[in-house]
């Protein structure tokens, strides 16, 4: 089987998991290039909603920064713990065959951190569940992306999540959820990135 006819395939596959998804304006996704505020736009939300006592589960993601370089990327659980994400290849000890530029993903402690989130949901019960984001990093482990695919199947679930903008060669997941009409998508920008924290609550407590 050719790349193509792979990659073709494997759009099939999720194009197919999308439309079994909730269809109820309860998918919410930002995009926009790197550093446009995206993160701030998450965190942000995240303490608006808890003070409206909505529950809330999910993980952000934060650069690390030594001597005003950056040398990694953090994931930060809504409750403040953090794990690593990635590292400078040069700067970590850890072996890792991930690679996205110069950075080494460090696929065991990300899924540590990441995977038991997943967990909390109540089956029963609604609640908000960011992701940020769903990238190149973060879908070398196929156990996430396995449970981004139940995430999106799950009509109680408001989904708050980051994407990347398309850039080389697509990633079929991203995607599949960037041009599903039923997500709601964002394109941050420079104009608009100090109102769609507003918009976004606004949607997101009346799909609750």
């Amino acid at each position: 089987m050719t790349n193509v006819e792979s990659d073709l395939n494997t759009n099939c596959k999720y194009n197919l998991i999308m439309k079994m998804s909730n269809s109820n304006g309860k998918r919410f996704i930002l995009t926009g290039p790197p550093g446009i505020g995206k993160t701030t736009i998450i965190k942000a939300l995240c303490s608006l909603l808890q003070q409206l006592n909505m529950p809330v589960i999910g993980f952000y993601t934060e650069e690390l920064r030594r001597n005003q370089r950056r040398v990694g990327f953090d994931v930060v659980n809504i409750n403040g713990a953090r794990g690593p994400l990635a590292r400078l290849s040069e700067d970590t000890q850890i072996e890792s065959k991930f690679k996205v530029g110069q950075y080494s993903v460090l696929l065991n402690e990300f899924e540590s951190m990441v995977l038991p989130i997943f967990q909390q949901r109540d089956p029963e019960k609604d609640c908000v569940i960011i992701i940020d984001e769903i990238g190149k990093m973060e879908i070398f482990s196929n156990k996430f992306k396995e449970e981004i695919q139940k995430v999106f199947k799950d009509e109680k679930c408001i989904i708050l999540a980051t994407i990347p903008v398309t850039k080389g060669r697509p990633i079929p997941l991203v995607e599949s959820i960037r041009n599903d009409p039923r997500s709601k998508l964002f394109t941050v920008n420079l104009t608009n990135r100090n109102q769609v924290p507003d918009e976004l609550l606004d949607l997101i407590t009346k799909a609750n």
